[in-house]
């Protein structure tokens, strides 16, 4: 599943159609439970009637004696094999079946749940049906009232909670407390039921939360899992690429930091210690003092200028694009250090978008690095390859070995013996590498033919 979102509407959409059908399968239930006692209880009242017609009509008359109305009566009950009793109008008992007699000695409390029939003449018929002996077994001592368990009313333990009615109290498995029961166990289950699906969602997020405080608390190459595709995915990922950059960044501050200390030191011991000699010096002696003075400044500057730029350069992960002129760049940079340059039939004359101060900086540092090492026979050449656009500074120096041509690309890093008759802090190439690869290019540094060093700035043309 893609998005987080998707997921968690449908576990709860799921959640919630489990619930309903539960709830409709014990309301159904419930329902054809209810419709069948009324249908039972009605039958039976519609038999009862029946047979209260039935015994109206062969009982004598109410003006006939006691006596024989009630040997009609009980050889009536005698052949129904019926419970039943007859009252006359005033509500004096005219005769009680055997049947009837024996039961309510055994069980005084079915008194209560005896049917009534009133006849026509006024007298009433009292009937207890068969099933009655059945139900009170089953179901303990009948609640009193009229409707109970002897006439269709439903037992005493309610379909809602009916496996359970053995464990709980009768109060508490039927009717309305029943159905909250029964609503408040379903909800219960549903919510436990639903916890370890949101745990298992949260999960990553939890993990993700606490890799972000690991991060934080200063353990930089820390990094968080990444599981699936979905937001939660994709902010691991950002996170992860976020960290990646801040611990690049944060090594190569410190890297800068240690290796410009180091650089400064030596500058500043000979301004140290030309000031100190000035105050004895000759004339001639302190002018030349002061023009090293000068140029110890002069290194101070470009190296400060330089450390602020590739702190710039580290800072950001894109340049500022414009139009530039690359033909008129290099025309300008090469005639500042006296380099011929040269242009390919296909160089296209077309501006190229980039920043024009980062790729002039480029173009600067390759020129000034090759009159500084590679002699005055210094060559700028505008060509293409297939895809890019090359700028070749080539110079007649010694050349570069080829187990160096990497290295002379990292910060601070010099040929050994260069520093001592060239100057430089070793910053140049690394920020030219920098620039090339913030416009999706990159420097490389090959052999001449003929002797010498040819460094490439290759850019995108796309």
């Amino acid at each position: 599943m893609k998005t987080l979102a998707l997921r968690i509407y449908l576990t709860v959409v799921t959640v919630l159609l489990v619930f309903a059908l539960v709830l409709g399968w014990l309301a159904q239930r419930n329902l054809e439970h209810e419709r069948t006692q009324v249908q039972s209880v009605t039958a039976w009242n519609e038999r009862a009637a029946a047979w209260a017609e039935l015994i109206e009509n062969s009982l004598p008359p109410a003006s006939e004696p006691r006596q024989e109305q009630a040997r009609v009566f009980l050889d009536w009950a005698d052949r129904l094999r019926m419970p039943m009793a007859l009252d006359d109008a005033r509500g004096q008992r005219i005769a009680t079946s055997e049947l009837m007699d024996e039961r309510l000695r055994r069980w005084p409390d079915l008194r209560i749940q005896m049917q009534q029939s009133r006849l026509s003449d006024g007298r009433t018929l009292w009937v207890m049906r068969p099933g009655t002996m059945r139900l009170r077994m089953a179901n303990g001592p009948p609640a009193p009232g009229p409707g109970g368990p002897a006439f269709g009313s439903p037992p005493r333990a309610q379909p809602w909670l009916s496996p359970l009615a053995w464990m709980m109290p009768p109060w508490l498995a039927e009717g309305v407390p029943a159905l909250a029961l029964t609503l408040v166990l379903l909800f219960v289950a549903v919510a436990i039921g639903a916890w370890p699906v949101v745990i298992r969602l949260t999960r990553r997020l939890t993990a993700l939360r606490q890799g972000v405080e690991l991060f934080g608390s200063g353990q930089l190459q820390h990094r968080v899992a990444v599981e699936g595709a979905d937001e939660v995915a994709a902010v691991a990922r950002s996170f992860n690429e976020a960290a990646q950059r801040i611990e690049d960044l944060v090594t190569s501050s410190r890297s800068l930091l240690a290796n410009a200390s180091h650089e400064l030191r030596s500058p500043l011991a000979r301004l140290k210690m030309a000031v100190s000699l000035m105050a004895e010096a000759s004339p001639e002696r302190a002018a030349h003092i002061r023009s090293e003075i000068h140029q110890d400044i002069k290194e101070l500057d470009a190296l400060v200028e330089e450390v602020l730029l590739a702190s710039r350069l580290d800072a950001r992960s894109e340049v500022e694009r414009a139009p530039v002129d690359l033909l008129g760049l290099a025309t300008e940079e090469a005639n500042r250090v006296g380099a011929e340059v040269s242009v390919g039939d296909d160089f296209p004359l077309r501006p190229y978008t980039g920043d024009d101060r980062l790729l002039r900086r480029a173009v600067r540092n390759l020129l000034e690095n090759a009159r500084r090492y590679g002699g005055p026979e210094v060559e700028l050449a505008l060509t293409t390859s297939p895809g890019a656009l090359e700028m070749a500074v080539l110079d007649r120096g010694p050349g570069v070995p080829v187990a160096q041509r990497e290295r002379i690309f990292e910060p601070f890093y010099r040929l050994p013996g260069h520093a001592e008759h060239a100057g430089g802090v070793g910053l140049g190439l690394s920020l030219v590498s920098q620039i090339a690869h913030r416009h999706g290019g990159q420097v490389r540094c090959e052999a001449r033919e003929g002797g010498g060093s040819r460094f490439v700035l290759s850019l995108p043309t796309a």
